[in-house]
């Protein structure tokens, strides 16, 4: 089957070259690729990343609060 792909918007076709040459493949192929990585048919499914296994495990920490709170001083001299 043969596609025709029209207004590839520019970071799009620099992305594409530049994954070609590093790839040393064509850009035919380097747009296969990333057609078939994107739409999750690469034979392995995508690793989905999210912040489950550390949501809620914040701990209160009084010393690290003290230290952000140093950071939120204004040095008055500074601007003048």
């Amino acid at each position: 089957m043969q596609y025709t792909l029209r207004n590839v918007p520019p970071g799009l076709d620099q992305a594409l070259r530049r994954w070609a040459i590093e790839e040393g493949t064509t850009l035919n192929e380097a747009a296969l690729r990333a057609m078939i990585r994107g739409l999750g048919l690469g034979g392995r499914p995508r690793r989905q990343r999210d912040l489950s296994a550390i949501a809620g495990s914040w701990i209160e920490d009084p010393e690290f609060d003290r230290a952000l709170a140093d950071q939120d001083l204004i040095d008055e001299d500074l601007w003048k």
